[in-house]
Order: structure tokens, then sequence, then C-alpha cells
């Protein structure tokens, strides 16, 4: 009786470990089956959250949690591949490029997939990755950064933002096959958006404009990292 005890003890104990880091920070690690592949699953979704808190009703995607995750993860010999799937609105420029250059440098294969939407500052992140693909009804907005509070009216703001958009757009020229000026001009796209600049690409829109690799979903993006990892190895060197 004693040892069943302590079995099944030991068994919700294994089961609290895959359940919290899901249930508290939308992560998990795939033991890859027979396979023998352990790949970790990222998701990014709701609002990518920065130096302040969003409302406790939003969904979030908090960097501070997601920072040290990845950083455990490159430091982490048995995990060989990272899976990011991504369905955010955007959010905070500054944490959303962190975690953006986090995953870019990452030494294991890694592939995202954009499933409801990957907006704003979604699209850096969903670029760097070392290949990417979408769904066929999911949807990125590229637009100009946006301000909220106080905003004073003077040169020196107005090259600020150029300067912040600037190194949203070379990040993701740096890491897609589109080039620079053709995604300014989606950016500031007068046509689409009503009232406001951007543009709107729906799953193969965003694969013919470079922005993406390949529209497809989870079976296609779990198998092209999994060949990723038989091909290169467990990590790169």
């Amino acid at each position: 009786m004693g040892e069943n005890q302590e079995t099944k003890k030991s068994e919700k104990e294994s089961e609290r470990k895959v359940d919290d880091p899901l249930k508290e920070y939308g992560q998990l690690t795939l033991d890859g089956g027979g396979r023998r592949q352990k790949i970790h699953l990222l998701s990014i979704i709701g609002e990518v959250e920065g130096h302040e808190n969003a409302p406790g009703s939003s969904k979030t995607t908090k960097y501070d949690h997601v920072l040290p995750s990845l950083a455990a993860i490159e430091d982490n010999e048995e995990v060989e591949g990272l899976l990011v799937l991504l369905n955010t609105s955007g959010g905070d420029v500054d944490a959303g490029l962190a975690i953006a250059e986090m995953i870019a440098s990452l030494s294991i294969p890694t592939v995202s997939l954009v499933l409801g939407g990957s907006h704003s500052i979604g699209v850096p992140l969903a670029v760097s990755t070392n290949y990417s693909f979408i769904v066929p009804t999911g949807t990125m907005m590229i637009h100009p950064v946006r301000m909220s509070g106080m905003v004073i009216g003077a040169s020196q703001t107005y090259e600020y933002f150029e300067m912040i958009q600037d190194r949203i757009l070379s990040f993701i020229t740096q890491h897609s096959s589109i080039g620079y000026d053709q995604v300014k001009d989606l950016m500031l796209n007068t046509k689409m958006l009503t009232r406001d600049l951007g543009t709107v690409l729906v799953g193969r829109e965003a694969v013919e404009n470079g922005l993406i690799d390949e529209v497809g979903g989870i079976r296609e993006a779990l198998a092209k990292l999994h060949q990723m990892i038989s091909d290169g190895g467990q990590r790169r060197r």
C-alpha cells in the first residue's frame, strides 16, 4: 500500500513539473516520442509585455519570463530544437526585439509557426527563427511604431521614432527574404487600413512577400524542425 502511494505521489510530481511551466509561461519540452529528439515549445500570445504591466484581464507574454527560459535552453545540452508558436497582437518594442534577438542567437535549430496572427512587433519575432511557417488564415500586420502617452512635437522626437523603426526594419530584413525598402513600403502603406498606415498580409501573401518561408501548420513545422535537428546535429558551433 505504501509503495503504491509513493508511486502515485511520484507520478503527480512529474505531472506537476510538466504542467506548471505550461500554465505559468506557456512553455513545455516535447520529448520527440520515438525520435528521441527533445524540442522546447515556446508560445508567444496576446500582448508582449515590457517594463510596464498590462491590465490584469489581458493575455500577455512577459519578456522577463521568456529571456531566462531562452538562456536556460541555450545552456541545456539535452534540448535540441525550439518551436515558437505565435498568436500575438504585438506589444512593447524593446521587449519584443530583445526576445527576437535571443531566439536568433540560439545555437540550436529553431522554427516558428504563425497561427491566428503575428502583428506589429510580432513580425520580428516570427522571422527570428531559422525557418518560419504561417497557417493559411494567419495574418501579419506591419505598421509604423506607435507611442502611448504624451509625445513632444519636436524634431528629436521624430528622429527617435525613425531610429526605432530602423531597428525593426533592419532586423526583419536580416532574418527574412524581404528587402528593406519593400518592408518599409508595407509599413507606410496608406491604402489598406482605414485612418491608419500599414499592411495586413494573410497566409500565402506573407510567403510571397518574403517575410515567411512556407505555408503550413503544426505537422509541417514539427517535421521541419526534426529534419533540421537530424541534418545538422544537436547544436550549431
